[in-house]
């Protein structure tokens, strides 16, 4: 079976309109009240909830976790609501901001009781909207728009205390209870979209459409519509540029999105400037220094790798895997090399044990296929059935199909039980190519 972009990318892609819809109209809020970073504190405490629950032996996807983490993004909504002052001394952002690295710390505190707690932390932070499911997208567009229904139903006295605090305690509002609301509403968006798109890619689709819709105009709707285009264009461009790049899929967008907000404020501040030239010179200023930067980081980065490298004792394959060095800690490249230099089927054996990253593991096992085929695919079917990546699985199925010359019908994307019948003919496959004397190929 042919996988397109459009298979892989379709459902982020929908993910990622259903995240813009609720978090740009958010952000207009969040900007106006300065309290930027709210969002990242209450995704941090729902992560700090998921974290608790992963402890526990409950998976991020579960339903326990989900309900630990609105439980304590709902209590991180009282400490905001309560946080806010008339007549405040401590700016509410000061406490945000403390609560946001207490909620962080507590959660590297807990993963290091957890097993995997790096990978957990990672997840926390880039999410996995590349492998975001239907039912999870559509379970979030209906919770965003009963939220987008609550905060239309009383946008009067939301968008009053954003624009105007002083306005609404004159006329005799419950601030505290509103902004109680306010941020409740606001962690059930967040407690949704942290599980998928993770801590970064939630803050940036709050901020920066925002930011550069206000930059733009001070309408309401316009902003909306700006946030909403802006949002959508970004998406499809950094879901794209992952994919052909095989980049993370939440990192490539949010880097989209900084670049995006850059190019933005470069053309606004040329066609604002009371002189054009002065402007566009400026600019060109600011791009030659910042190549020139580059230029001088990227060779003095070679220089040291080189220097640090002709100064480092070399060690062989056997003994960086005999000294247990951790591969999962090499950088992608060092680890590249260090298995294009294993000679033997018992050091590729011996590193695959010492490997977690199901990535890594696949990267050693065509290795492996290269100097013993019949163990290397006899690997490559473990891998098929237990790792939980559908990209991956689509990759080591493409080497089956290559290998054997047919398709054997398995989906990547589908469950296990659904495959378990072209499992069976990989698995006769293997068996009759491999042991009926065709040899392992050592």
């Amino acid at each position: 079976m042919q996988v397109s972009i459009v298979d892989i990318m379709l459902p982020a892609f929908a993910e990622c309109l259903v995240l813009v819809g609720i978090h740009s109209y958010l952000g207009i809020h969040v900007i106006k009240r300065k309290v930027i970073f709210v969002d990242l504190s209450l995704a941090q405490i729902a992560a700090l909830g998921t974290t608790v629950a992963f402890l526990f032996g409950l998976s991020p996807q579960s339903e326990g976790a989900y309900w630990f983490s609105l439980g304590f993004t709902m209590l991180g909504a009282a400490i905001f609501s309560l946080s806010r002052f008339k007549n405040e001394k401590i700016p509410q952002e000061a406490v945000i901001g403390l609560v946001y690295a207490l909620a962080a710390a507590i959660a590297i505190l807990v993963v290091d009781k957890a097993p995997h707690g790096a990978e957990h932390i990672k997840e926390i932070m880039t999410g996995s909207i590349l492998w975001v499911q239907w039912p999870t997208i559509i379970k979030a567009a209906i919770v965003y728009a009963l939220v987008g229904g609550f905060h239309f139903l009383f946008r009067d006295r939301f968008i009053l205390i954003s624009n105007n605090p002083e306005a609404a305690y004159a006329r005799g509002m419950n601030v505290r209870f509103w902004d109680f609301l306010f941020y409740l509403s606001f962690g059930i968006v967040i407690t949704h979209s942290v599980n998928t798109a993770g801590v970064l890619l939630v803050f940036v689709f709050l901020v920066v459409p925002a930011i550069a819709t206000m930059m733009i105009t001070d309408k309401l709707w316009l902003q909306l519509v700006i946030g909403w285009t802006m949002g959508t264009l970004v998406s499809v461009i950094g879901l794209a540029l992952s994919y052909y790049l095989d980049l993370p899929s939440g990192p490539t967008v949010v880097t989209t999105y900084g670049l995006v907000l850059l190019v933005l404020s470069l053309v606004l501040y040329i066609v604002r400037a009371e002189n054009r030239m002065i402007a566009v010179r400026n600019v060109a200023l600011g791009i030659v220094t910042t190549i020139l930067l580059a230029f001088i980081f990227y060779e003095g980065g070679h220089f040291f790798n080189h220097h640090d490298h002709t100064a480092a004792a070399v060690t062989t394959p056997q003994q960086t895997v005999n000294q247990h060095v951790d591969l999962d800690q090499m950088t992608d490249t060092a680890f590249t090399q260090f298995v294009q230099q294993l000679k033997t089927k018992k050091q590729l054996m011996d590193a695959l044990t010492q490997v977690s990253d199901d990535f890594r593991r696949w990267e050693i096992i065509q290795r492996l296929i290269q100097l013993a085929p019949a163990e290397g695919y006899h690997e490559a079917l473990h891998l098929l059935e237990a790792t939980q990546i559908p990209l991956l699985r689509s990759e080591i199925y493409d080497a089956f199909k290559q290998a054997a010359g047919r398709d054997f019908g398995y989906d990547p994307f589908a469950e296990a039980s659904e495959n378990s019948r072209s499992l069976r003919a990989l698995k006769q496959w293997w068996h009759t190519t491999f042991q009926r004397g065709n040899g392992s190929g050592e």
